[in-house]
């Protein structure tokens, strides 16, 4: 069986590639420590590192170890934080994902009601996240809530529906389009070298569909997970870029922005696994539903907290 111990020696080893360093990281011997990875490579009954006189190399299966065995240790010291928190007097712990526009939009205004609301309850927040990535960390429960784009792909998870956000241009501030009145037909844009969220993402498979309709296939030059690298990329000129209208408070760069025509909307969402047993999703979806509403009307918005009869699944 594999321990914690042992999973920590290969990691500095993977990362060191080397078992004098790993072992100076760890504070301890060399040859206890390449004892404790052969035992480790006998459990698994699978070479983990090709060593040579100069370096260490993982293997395919020695890759895969790497990548399960740092999520388990951050997981690991995740848990061991909460409980220290919820032992020192917090009332709970919630860790929520957020979508890269929502990141400068709503989790602001999220983040203050609940300190204000839910003193006792500790927010962990990830934001600039791609949906997929959301999904698969609701799935894993590495994450208990979290505000996403829709759709998604699991059938365990269930959706609230908080608003619709169109989607608008980016364009570098020299662009042809960046100055004029009206909304672009998104026609207009064809040709252009786009700058685009992964492949996957809701709002690369919006756009991508957008431009089918209008007849043409996006050119993507260059592809961005967070929002604010996206707008850099659009703002140092290397294409423009459909985001939703939210993200425009993410860009510190010279960069204009355009309605569009007939505009694709992409929606916002709150989404947890279900079956989850967590108290405090209840008070933070009425939280969230609160934030967009004050974002949106610029006032305090009074939202109850939405019944069981409200949540829907994907």
């Amino acid at each position: 069986m594999v321990d914690l111990r042992q999973m920590r020696y290969f990691v500095a080893v993977a990362e060191e590639r080397h078992f004098g360093r790993a072992a100076e990281r760890l504070h301890m011997a060399q040859p206890p420590l390449s004892q404790q990875i052969k035992q480790l490579e006998t459990t698994l009954g699978t070479k983990l590192f090709e060593r040579t006189t100069r370096r260490v190399d993982l293997t395919d299966a020695g890759q895969i170890m790497l990548e399960r065995a740092r999520q388990i240790l951050a997981d690991v010291e995740a848990l061991a934080k909460d409980v220290r928190e919820v032992g020192a007097g917090a009332a709970g712990v919630l860790r929520v994902g957020f979508v890269g526009s929502a990141t400068y939009r709503v989790m602001p205004a999220v983040v203050q009601l609940a300190r204000r609301e839910l003193p006792g309850v500790r927010l962990h927040v990830m934001g600039e996240m791609l949906t997929p990535q959301i999904e698969q960390g609701l799935l894993e429960n590495r994450l208990d809530v979290a505000v996403l784009r829709p759709p998604v792909q699991s059938s365990e998870l269930l959706l609230d529906a908080l608003e619709g956000d169109s989607l608008v241009v980016a364009l570098p501030a020299h662009h042809r389009l960046a100055t004029g009145g009206g909304p672009v037909p998104l026609a207009e844009l064809a040709g252009e070298d786009f700058v685009s969220y992964p492949q996957g993402s809701a709002v690369a498979t919006i756009t991508s569909e957008a431009c089918r309709q209008a007849g043409f296939r996006p050119r993507v030059v260059q592809e961005a997970t967070e929002t604010s690298t996206l707008l850099a990329f659009v703002g140092a000129g290397m294409g423009l870029a459909l985001v939703p209208d939210g993200a425009r408070r993410a860009a510190a760069s010279p960069i204009a922005y355009r309605e569009l025509e007939s505009a694709p909307e992409v929606g916002l969402a709150i989404a947890w696994k279900h079956g989850s047993r967590s108290g405090l999703i209840p008070p933070f979806r009425a939280l969230a539903h609160r934030a967009v509403g004050e974002v949106r009307h610029g006032q305090p918005s009074i939202v109850h907290p939405p019944s069981p009869d409200q949540q829907e699944r994907p």
